[in-house]
C-alpha cells in the first residue's frame, strides 16, 4: 500500500536496515550524513518520498539504485551525486526511447540500501518500491534477485560522486542477454572492472550505480522479496522507541512481527578486537568478540559472511544467513561492521564494552536454493575466507553447536 515517507521516519528506517544488513550495506554513519542534508531547498525540492508496492509500481519502468563500494569511503558524502547522476543517464536514455522512468528500487536492505533509493527518489520525482533484491545486504550483485531472475543489466551506469561516468554494457560470450550465462559473465566483469573502477583516484573508492531496468511485468517477477523496507522502518521504530532493549526482545519481535527466525549465536558477549583493510572498493576484515574463555570471530567483505567460535568445530553462522548486531545498553542497539571498525582497524568507542549478541538470522528460502547463482555466489565469497565445506544452513549449526556444548560439558 503507498505511503509517504517524511525526514523524521529516514532515522529508523536505515536503524532498521542497518540491522537487516548483516553487517553490510552501508554505515549508520554514512546514512546519517546523508539524512542530515535532506531538506527542501537547492538540492532536494521535497522533504516527501513516496512508496508504493510492486503491485502498485505501474506507472513506468524502475531501475536499482545504490551506492557500490568501501563503506569507509562513503561516509564523507553529503548528497548522492552519484547515484542522482546514474539515474539521471537512465531517465535519459529511456526518454530517447519514448519510455518513463517512474520508481527506484532498492538493491538490498541496509542503512545506505534504503536511504540511497529514498534520497534519489525525492531528488528526481520519483517512488521508491517497497522490497529489494535480497532481504539482506550482499557484497556482490549475482547474489541479488535481479541477476538471479534473469533481467538484462543492460544498461549499468556507475558514476562518480564528481560526475565521472563509466558504462558496462557486457555482450554475452554465451546464452541471451539477462540468462544465467550473461549473469555470470557480468558478475565477472562488475568484480573484475568496476571494483578496480571504484578505487581509482578519480571514484575514490565508491560511486553510483544505476542498472537492471525493468518494466512493471519484469518487475513483479524480479522483485519476489517484497516489503523489506517497510520491515526495516517497524523494526527501527521499535529500536527508536526503546521498545527492543534486549536481543530476547529483538528475537521476539522478528518472529512475532514478520515471522523471521533469529538464533543467539554468541551471548554474551564483549567487542574485543578487530583488523580491516580498505581496497577494491570493499572493507575486508574481522571483529572479534568474548564471552568469558571463550571468543568468536565475524568475517566480513563488507557484509558478515562467516562467524567461526573456538568454542565449537564448526562455524556459527554463513551467509546467506543473516549475521547481525545487536547491543544493549545506552547508544545505538544495531551497527555495521564499518561503524564498528574504525579505519586506522581500532574498536570505535561508541560500542566498546557493551553487551552484545550475535543473532543469525534466517535468509529468505530464495537465497537459500541449492545450485541457484545466489547461493553459489555467496559460498564462493564464504570459500575465500577459509571454508571449505557446503553451505549448511544457521538453524542446523545452531544445533549442532548445542550438541557440542552438551557433549562437552557431560
Amino acid at each position: 500500500m503507498a505511503s509517504v515517507l517524511q525526514r523524521a521516519d529516514l532515522e529508523p528506517l536505515l536503524l532498521g536496515g542497518c540491522f537487516f544488513g548483516s553487517g553490510g550495506g552501508g554505515t549508520v554513519v554514512s546514512a546519517r550524513g546523508l539524512v542530515s542534508h535532506f531538506e527542501v531547498g537547492d538540492y532536494y525540492p521535497t522533504d516527501r518520498v513516496r512508496v508504493v508496492s510492486v503491485d502498485e509500481a505501474t506507472q513506468g519502468d524502475s531501475v536499482m539504485v545504490a551506492y557500490m563500494g568501501s563503506p569507509e569511503a562513503i561516509d564523507g558524502a553529503a548528497y548522492p551525486e552519484g547515484p542522482v547522476r546514474a539515474v539521471q543517464q537512465i531517465q535519459a536514455r529511456l526518454a530517447e526511447q519514448g519510455r518513463k522512468l517512474a520508481y527506484v528500487v532498492p538493491p538490498e536492505s541496509g542503512a545506505l540500501g534504503f536511504t540511497v533509493a529514498c534520497l534519489v527518489a525525492a531528488k528526481l520525482g520519483l517512488a521508491v518500491v517497497d522490497g529489494d533484491g535480497a532481504g539482506r545486504a550482499v557484497p556482490s550483485l549475482p547474489m541479488l534477485t535481479f541477476a538471479s531472475r534473469h533481467v538484462d543489466p543492460r544498461p549499468a551506469v556507475l558514476v562518480s560522486q564528481d560526475g565521472l561516468a563509466v558504462e558496462l554494457d557486457v555482450t554475452p560470450a554465451q546464452g541471451q542477454g539477462g540468462d544465467r550465462r550473461h549473469q555470470e559473465d557480468v558478475s565477472v566483469i562488475v568484480e573484475q572492472m568496476m571494483r578496480p573502477i571504484v578505487a581509482a583516484p578519480e571514484f575514490k573508492q565508491f560511486g553510483g550505480l544505476a542498472m537492471w531496468v525493468m518494466t512493471p511485468e519484469v518487475l513483479r517477477h524480479a522483485l519476489p522479496i517484497t516489503g523489506t523496507l517497510q520491515r526495516a522502518l517497524d523494526f527501527g521504530r521499535a529500536v527508536q522507541s526503546g521498545e527492543l532493549r534486549t536481543a530476547g526482545d529483538a528475537m521476539a519481535f522478528l518472529s512475532e512481527r514478520f515471522g523471521v527466525r533469529a538464533h543467539a549465536l554468541f551471548d554474551p558477549a564483549e567487542l574485543a578486537g578487530a583488523a580491516v583493510d580498505t581496497s577494491g572498493g570493499f572493507d575486508l576484515g574481522t571483529v572479534t568478540v568474548r564471552a568469558g574463555r571463550h571468543t568468536a570471530e565475524v568475517l566480513y567483505q563488507n557484509e558478515s559472511l562467516l562467524a567461526w567460535s573456538d568454542a565449537v568445530p564448526h562455524p556459527l553462522c554463513m551467509a546467506p544467513d543473516g549475521i547481525c548486531w545487536f547491543f544493549e545498553g545506552p547508544g545505538d542497539a544495531v551497527a555495521s561492521n564499518g561503524d564498528l571498525v574504525q579505519p586506522d582497524g581500532s574498536l570505535s568507542p561508541a560500542y566498546r564494552g557493551r553487551r552484545v549478541t550475535l543473532l543469525g538470522l534466517v535468509a529468505n528460502p530464495l537465497l537459500r536454493e541449492r545450485g541457484g547463482l545466489i547461493l553459489d555466489s555467496f559460498m564462493q565469497q564464504v570459500n575465500t575466507l577459509g571454508y571449505r565445506g557446503p553451505y549448511v544452513p544457521v538453524e542446523q549449526l545452531v544445533q549442532a553447536s548445542e550438541h557440542a556444548r552438551k557433549e562437552a560439558s557431560a
